[in-house]
């Protein structure tokens, strides 16, 4: 297998064996169920789909229970399906982090930090406007938006104040530090996405 789902604990720092400190990232990584298998013949294309996190069955809608029991699996909180995975696997097969091996290059997905309604300075990195002549309340403003008689409106995509974060990041050729498969435990080089407790994909 090349991909997995997890969980981001934190941030820590390793040392090398020539006494180097590198940032890590401590990732729960797994173990994951596939729940389902879809293939050209019966879905127009190749892809597996993961489930992470056990759940009571009464916090299951109908149609997904439908779907869980029809595959013989428990409920499972997180389902994601990844098109490029390598290997046999079958329904009811469980992935583990120790797919992964010290020294392999890794991408993760995850949502990023949301930051809330943002200004164009910390959103854009805007200068803002002069200090001085008179221009004491427009430190932070954006400025003109707009032309005049023609084509008399704002264009589509215009770079404004708005929602900060909460984004889909991926980062990419992180390496694999350390794998702790007796604690399902995962450590990159690097930070990744999101705060703690965000759900991340991990591919090779």
């Amino acid at each position: 297998m090349s991909c997995l789902l997890g969980k981001k604990l934190g941030m820590t720092r390793i040392f090398t064996d020539s006494g180097d400190t590198v940032s890590a990232t401590v990732i729960e990584a797994g173990p994951c169920t596939v729940t389902q298998v879809k293939t050209v013949e019966t879905d127009g294309y190749d892809a597996i789909q993961l489930g992470y996190g056990d759940i009571k069955e009464k916090h299951v809608n109908k149609p997904m229970a439908g779907h869980f029991k029809k595959a013989n699996v428990a409920p499972q909180k997180i389902l994601k399906e990844f098109r490029s995975f390598q290997g046999e696997v079958k329904v009811g097969d469980t992935v583990a982090v120790d797919t992964f091996s010290v020294g392999e290059i890794v991408k993760v997905t995850g949502l990023s930090k949301g930051k809330g309604f943002a200004g164009v300075i910390r959103r854009h990195g805007f200068s803002g406007g002069p200090k001085t002549h008179g221009q004491s309340d427009r430190l932070r403003a954006p400025g003109s938006i707009g032309q005049s008689a023609y084509p008399k409106r704002v264009f589509k995509g215009l770079r404004m104040a708005g929602r900060l974060g909460h984004d889909r990041v991926t980062v990419k050729n992180l390496k694999v530090l350390k794998v702790i498969p007796e604690r399902n435990i995962i450590l990159v080089k690097g930070p990744v996405p999101g705060a703690r407790n965000t759900i991340l994909e991990i591919q090779k």
